[in-house]
């Protein structure tokens, strides 16, 4: 008998429908053959299906059984294919009668007939609803994350026979409701009262949140870098929903969902070490992932001691930078990954670290000097709006018994600078101030006779280029956004000129 079952595949953070294709009417010895591309993982399914099916109380078919995975020509790959496949069997066997041609199904078995977690289930819901289905089975721990997709009946399975009583009429199974809670407030790593001194850092990092602005920090070893850096996700906006089903999105392709949440409700914090591969930063490998710039997709990457990461993989991150998004390139097509995220580089004066600090002696060359700061060029430079030095603290700013202000106070007045963005780009996909082109640059950041005068002067002393121009506009912005102003004043526009790098275009 002939049966066709739903299915899909995952490519980067997309989905395709896969026909699971089954003839059970072939003559010959009893085997199961899969043909359609399938890696080694869905070749293993015949093992894995065949003991689910047997230690359920069901049969395989009789005789020789063909298992095609359509289309032919897309590679197939991981466990998910094990519940479409038994299902297969079943309706090709004649041991599920039953009317699935709006279902689609999800899942890894267990040699017991359990279903198991597969990554990826959220991307592959929404190709479900944009493909007409009406039904979706999946394993029972990963439903309420397939529930997030509106418009879609998503079952959660325990087991293979709890699929077939409630296919045949025999058990009744509860659609599974969503449940996007977003009621929570972003935590930080550390607090910004906890962090002595350091207010000059302190109000640079506030402009970064609220504009989505990258930041470049520069100072000796035990300054604070980390520890402000560390501090950023307690000042950040809660995610919206669309932004958690984004970033939720990401975490499942990756298998880096935590357990027992189906939304990601916390903006990322990623700080891989500098040891860190290239594919391992930027994504890749023979089946393209994620990378650190993706998984850190509407929140924040941070890179400490950045001079000793790879120059290729720091190089690679300019054009992402620009797009906020990444393309990797295979000899089976490219795909693309998002990867929106504000950018916080760390880095000593020198390799020593103490050039320029009144209590310690510089033990580093001129030539030396100039070798560490020449691994980060130029261009990736350019791509940082706040340029920011964090000096030495002070013994009495350490010793001093008072509090700094909470990152929740910080947090509020970020929140309303974007809620002012939100209303400036409504109707746009623009979410911040940096995310602005040219054409919204001009728009939205106009100045001025007195700031136009203010600006020849800084391009002129500063050798601002192009870039930068509309990089100091974009923060300009964003400082008025945050003091309340509707307009750009010369207050705003020379507070976004201090953070530029001096010699820096």
């Amino acid at each position: 008998m002939l049966a066709k079952v739903a299915s899909c595949a995952l490519v980067g953070l997309e989905g395709e429908v896969i026909e699971v294709e089954i003839d059970a009417s072939l003559r010959g010895l009893p085997s199961l053959s899969i043909v359609g591309l399938p890696d080694a993982a869905v070749q293993e399914a015949r093992e894995r299906v065949r003991s689910a099916l047997i230690n359920s109380g069901l049969r395989m078919p009789r005789g020789r059984v063909l298992l095609n995975l359509a289309p032919a020509d897309l590679r197939k790959e991981g466990p998910s294919y094990d519940l479409p496949i038994a299902v297969a069997l079943l309706v090709g066997s004649q041991q599920l009668l039953a009317d699935i041609a709006d279902a689609m199904f999800i899942g890894e078995l267990s040699l017991d007939g359990s279903l198991r977690h597969v990554n990826g289930v959220l991307p592959m819901a929404s190709v479900a609803r944009a493909h007409g289905y009406k039904r979706l089975f999946v394993p029972a721990v990963d439903a309420a994350e397939a529930a997030l997709v509106d418009g879609l009946q998503v079952y959660g399975l325990a087991d293979l026979l709890g699929l077939l009583g409630h296919l045949q009429g025999e058990l009744h199974l509860t659609p599974t409701e969503a449940q996007p809670d977003l009621d929570v407030d972003q935590v930080g790593l550390t607090d910004m009262a906890e962090i002595a001194g350091q207010e000059h850092a302190k109000r640079a990092l506030e402009v970064a949140a609220a504009g989505g602005h990258n930041v470049l920090m520069s100072g000796p070893p035990g300054a604070g870098k980390t520890l402000l850096a560390r501090s950023v996700p307690g000042i950040l906006p809660r995610l919206t929903l669309d932004e958690a089903l984004d970033v939720t999105r990401i975490y499942s392709v990756a298998g880096l969902l935590p357990e027992g949440e189906a939304l990601v409700r916390q903006r990322p914090f990623r700080s891989p070490h500098h040891t860190i591969s290239h594919a391992g930063l930027v994504g890749g490998g023979t089946v393209p992932r994620p990378g650190e710039i993706s998984l850190a997709h509407r929140g924040v990457l941070f890179l400490d001691e950045m001079p000793e990461y790879d120059h290729r993989s720091l190089e690679t991150l300019r054009q992402p930078l620009e797009d906020h998004q990444v393309t990797i390139s295979r000899a089976r097509g490219a795909i693309t990954f998002p990867s929106n995220f504000i950018l916080i580089g760390a880095m000593n004066p020198c390799p020593c670290g103490y050039r320029g600090d009144p209590y310690h002696e510089c033990t580093c060359s001129a030539a030396t000097i100039a070798r560490y700061q020449q691994r980060l060029s130029g261009p990736l430079l350019d791509r940082f709006d706040l340029h920011v030095e964090v000096p030495h603290v002070e013994y009495e700013k350490l010793s001093g018994g008072g509090r700094a202000e909470p990152s929740s106070a910080i947090r509020q007045r970020v929140e309303a600078a974007r809620t002012r963005q939100r209303e400036r780009f409504d109707g746009t996909p623009l979410i911040t101030n940096s995310e602005m082109g040219p054409a919204e640059v001009r728009r939205f950041c106009a100045l001025d006779k007195e700031c136009s005068s203010l600006m020849r002067a800084a391009m002129q002393q500063l050798r601002l280029s192009a870039r930068a121009y509309h990089r100091v506009l974009k923060l300009a912005r964003t400082i008025a956004d945050l003091a309340g102003s509707e307009g750009i004043a010369t207050v705003h526009l020379a507070e976004a000129l201090q953070y530029r790098q001096r010699g820096m275009g």
